[in-house]
């Protein structure tokens, strides 16, 4: 499929995903996020992509946040839809992916950039990186999810100073925060991604996938997090993956996951 806004390549399993907007600072428009949708949507029913690193043409941003010109002119409604759509079509499909997803932060992430980066299940920063929802100085709150991400990221003190002042955070206080997991020299970025998807693809992918969806049930109200992990827990036990792995282990040898 052919993206307008995204630059798209498979190797070695990997989808590789490059907002590709570097003159707009890779700012999120209505097309962009619709080649998000589609990118991450077809890539869960590919047998040739196991995982998804996702980043930003050139080297000042990853994204520098939601296209203002788009939405300068709304009304309540209309900003209501607008949000309702990115999070549903978007940044609730990114981290609902069974297969992981590792954001490249090669630059700025700043309101809606730094919320697609919170949606992905792994951040890796640069250390030329800074994060920030800076939404309040434009009279806004965080519409695609950054008030809830962050929250659960960092703890709710920590998310409302970020929020309410606005202000932009450097790679090693995000990390030491625990916003990004690793911090990276820029021109190792997409090889430590890389080396963390390879890392995750050795273990079984249909443990992966059922982890990811029992890690995102916790701290939900619409179900309970414990049910989730049993559930998951328990259909494992009916994998070829489980029966390969404890044969593997009984037999002192590497596993061969199927995915099954």
């Amino acid at each position: 499929m052919n993206y307008e806004n995204l630059l798209v390549d498979v190797k070695n399993q990997i989808l590789y995903i490059t907002i590709n907007r570097e003159s707009k600072l890779n700012a999120l428009n209505h097309q962009t996020l619709k080649d998000l949708h589609f990118a991450v949507t077809d890539a869960q029913d590919s047998d040739h992509v196991k995982g998804i690193i996702l980043t930003g043409a050139g080297s000042k941003a990853f994204v520098a946040g939601a296209d203002i010109t788009e939405f300068a002119n709304f009304n309540s409604e209309q900003g209501g839809n607008l949000a309702r759509e990115g999070q549903t079509k978007v940044f609730d499909v990114i981290e609902n992916s069974a297969k992981p997803v590792v954001a490249a932060i090669n630059g700025f992430a700043l309101g809606g950039g730094l919320e697609l980066a919170m949606a992905c299940h792994i951040r890796i920063a640069s250390e030329s990186a800074k994060v920030g929802l800076p939404e309040v100085s434009l009279g806004l709150i965080p519409g695609y999810g950054g008030t809830q991400r962050l929250t659960q990221l960092v703890g709710k003190g920590r998310a409302l100073e970020i929020i309410l002042s606005g202000d932009m955070i450097d790679a090693n206080e995000a990390h030491r925060i625990g916003l990004v997991n690793q911090i990276s020299k820029p021109e190792n970025l997409l090889k430590n991604a890389e080396d963390m998807l390879n890392r995750i693809f050795r273990r079984s992918p249909t443990a992966v996938s059922a982890a990811i969806r029992a890690v995102n049930s916790a701290g939900r109200n619409d179900i309970n997090g414990f049910e989730v992990e049993i559930n998951e827990f328990s259909s494992c036990f009916s994998s070829t993956d489980f029966k390969e792995g404890v044969a593997a282990f009984l037999e002192k040898r590497k596993p061969l996951f199927s995915g099954k």
